[in-house]
């Protein structure tokens, strides 16, 4: 996907699956997903890629997420990251910034790996509400813990909305996690958002009600859902979620019906 000047490119770790009923639903009806089986597979299972995305603005090599890493538990199932960036040219040391959307342990897997640190040249970034939340709280996570704490001062904790890289801004957006973040490449007047979680299925953004379990606050994680297929709806403006089919970009289009999302 080229965004004016900026090239952004998926890039696949693994695949996770699970049984769609049980992470996704919608208050009130008891089976949502009867309306949308071109959703779900025949088992009603979902599958959900896993990786991020690679944007390259300038002399800028950005990672936007990192996988889960070489992982293997039989649901989830990871790896291929650094193969999928080498498709494109691109080697571990040519990346200069990883950010991450928020740290759970599927978007945080190849910040290092055996305990060393993977991107050896680059700044790695996340927003300090999560790593209160997922490292130095009490209720720590020690996925969360054993992957980001041999980054030691190469992580910087940010806690305000800042630009990235040339063309490439990160947003606070509170709701997933608490320090749930999504990026915006934005150049020759056009954007496209990084969604990280703020989405799971293309389906939530086509119904303002539906809640995935692993959201924090979900009222908060709707209301950003909401805000932001509200706000590119009929637009030239493309959004993408490592979890959407294929890792596929698309628009939000109410022409004709409701609210919904076509891939591009």
């Amino acid at each position: 996907m080229r965004i004016g000047d900026i090239e952004i490119l998926p890039v696949l770790d693994g695949t996770g699956v699970e049984v769609a009923a049980e992470i996704l639903s919608r208050p009130g009806v008891e089976d949502p997903w009867s309306c949308h089986l071109e959703h779900v597979e025949a088992d009603g299972t979902l599958r959900l890629p896993l990786g991020g995305f690679c944007v390259r603005t300038g002399d800028r090599v950005v990672l936007v997420d990192a996988g889960v890493g070489a992982f293997d538990d039989g649901k989830y199932v990871g790896g291929g990251l650094l193969d999928s960036l080498a498709g494109y040219g691109i080697a571990a040391g040519d990346v200069t910034d990883v950010v991450f959307t928020h740290l759970h342990f599927d978007h945080i897997g190849w910040a290092t790996h055996e305990g060393e640190v993977v991107f050896p040249r680059a700044a790695y970034r996340a927003h300090r509400a999560d790593w209160e939340f997922f490292v130095a709280g009490e209720n720590a996570q020690p996925s969360a813990v054993d992957k980001l704490s041999p980054l030691g001062p190469r992580l910087e904790l940010f806690d305000a909305d800042f630009t990235v890289a040339p063309g490439v801004d990160a947003l606070h957006v509170p709701g997933h996690t608490p320090g749930s973040t999504v990026y915006v490449v934005s150049s020759a007047g056009r954007r496209a958002i990084l969604l990280g979680d703020v989405a799971h299925s293309v389906v939530q953004l086509s119904e303002r009600d539906w809640r995935v379990i692993w959201d924090v606050d979900p009222e908060a994680a709707s209301a950003v859902r909401n805000r932001f297929a509200d706000e590119v709806a009929d637009t030239d403006d493309v959004l993408v979620a490592a979890h959407f089919p294929q890792m596929r970009f698309g628009r939000v289009v109410t022409v004709g019906g409701p609210r919904r999302f076509i891939a591009v």
